[in-house]
């Protein structure tokens, strides 16, 4: 991500929020507005639906029955008009997107609950720590690429390598030229020498 939009994300949040997850039971304190007049509005559901929760736009879906009807929110985790998130309990799930509520009622409808640390879910992350994460993330990235060249350097000077040792192994190899050219001249000097023998051994005339 880009430095400049990490900072406009990091100025937007708030600094901190609950560990909040898919299939926790919810009470959410909305700001509501209407004229010059302001109220907390409660609404109480199970989340079943959680998006980009590490990034400034996170979001919830929050589902209830009210008055037999099924009611679903999706409120911004990091939105000023969420004033206040309480977890309440916490579900057993396997999953994120939990649309099977939809088509459940009563009983059917209810989650295994499992414990957990409430004072801690609630206290939630800081947003020191995700500053740190985000910046590992951005260290790690910078790591990666300049691995990468370091490797694309290494292939290279290998190559580079490669073709010195095969000039010098040519180089000292005889070249087939030079050998014939050596042969030719020392089957010239003996025989120029057997003439002189010959020459010498007849009696002259």
């Amino acid at each position: 991500m880009h430095p400049a939009i990490t900072r406009i994300e990091h100025a937007n949040r708030k600094p901190a929020t609950p560990q909040v997850q898919s299939g926790d039971t919810v009470r959410v304190h909305q700001l509501i507005r209407e004229g010059n007049k302001q109220r907390i509005q409660v609404f109480e559901g199970v989340v079943i639906r959680t998006d980009r929760m590490n990034g400034a736009s996170a979001s919830i879906t929050v589902r209830r029955i009210a008055s037999g009807i099924g009611v679903e929110r999706t409120y911004l985790l990091h939105s000023p008009n969420v004033s206040k998130l309480e977890i309440l309990r916490r579900g057993k799930v396997r999953r994120n997107f939990l649309s099977y509520l939809r088509d459940r009622r009563g009983k059917s409808a209810r989650l295994k609950e499992i414990a957990f640390d409430k004072a801690a879910a609630n206290a939630g992350t800081p947003l020191a720590a995700l500053q740190d994460e985000d910046m590992d993330a951005q260290v790690t990235e910078v790591d990666e690429s300049a691995e990468g060249d370091a490797l694309n350097d290494v292939e290279v000077s290998t190559d580079e390598v490669a073709k010195e040792e095969n000039k010098q192994a040519a180089a000292d190899e005889p070249k087939p030229e030079d050998g014939g050219t050596d042969q030719g001249d020392e089957s010239v000097q003996e025989q120029a020498e057997a003439e002189s023998g010959v020459d010498r051994a007849q009696p002259k005339q």
